[in-house]
């Protein structure tokens, strides 16, 4: 039940977002509500409706606040390199804190001020590579894939997803699947940084490369 008005602190838009995210992070976001956040808050849920006038309204409100977390962005001073490695580990642990936000998060258009604010200065970084703008547009949609991937699977994914109800015995796993059994070791949670930057350095070293392919091409054409 709602607490009795004498022991209810103010509503305000902050501590609407924060009991947000808290109830989120400990019930999951299928279970989010407005009438559960209205519980949590001690208000009705029409109280809050004063400050969001809907649902959709506090999930914007939710993808800004965690945005905002991010910034400031690296020092424009840093070589490009290092400025997008900071950038992936930045965006890999903001998201990871919230597991429970990740997937509205990554799928979310990021279509607010906050949002078009954070892909434009990551656009910006992109662009300090030197590649063509076609380019500098497919690096940052395949550094987002590889981060949201990396992400799911380490919230969500392969070692925290569901299992086949009757898994494969270890000895004929030994027999049948030698590969798999050799590789397990590297699918622990402690192999997760490893792996991830092993991925890092081969998108960057990769981008740096198609950049000399593009001045190169740029210095060629007639």
């Amino acid at each position: 039940m709602a607490r009795t008005p004498a022991a209810r602190e103010p509503l305000s838009r902050e501590r609407i977002e924060l009991a947000a995210l808290d109830l989120i992070d400990k019930e999951g976001l299928e279970a989010f509500s407005i009438r559960r956040l209205g519980l949590a808050l001690g208000y009705e849920a029409m109280s809050i409706y004063h400050y969001f006038p809907s649902k959709a309204h506090i999930m914007d409100a939710l993808i800004d606040h965690v945005i905002e977390e991010f910034f400031p962005f690296p020092p424009a001073d840093l070589p490009w390199e290092e400025r997008l490695r900071r950038v992936a580990y930045q965006w890999r642990d903001l998201l990871s804190k919230r597991p429970s936000l990740f997937v509205f998060t990554a799928t979310h258009r990021l279509n607010t001020r906050k949002g078009l604010r954070w892909i434009n200065e990551t656009l910006k970084l992109c662009a300090a590579a030197g590649l063509t703008h076609e380019h500098t547009v497919r690096m940052f949609r395949t550094f987002g894939y590889y981060l949201n991937g990396a992400i799911l699977d380490e919230t969500a994914g392969y070692a925290r997803g569901p299992s086949t109800i009757e898994p494969v015995p270890a000895e004929e796993m030994a027999r049948d699947f030698p590969e798999v059994v050799a590789a397990g070791p590297y699918f622990r949670s402690s192999e997760w940084e490893a792996t991830l930057e092993f991925g890092i350095d081969l998108l960057i070293d990769g981008y740096a490369r198609l950049a000399e392919r593009d001045r190169e091409n740029k210095k060629a054409a007639p």
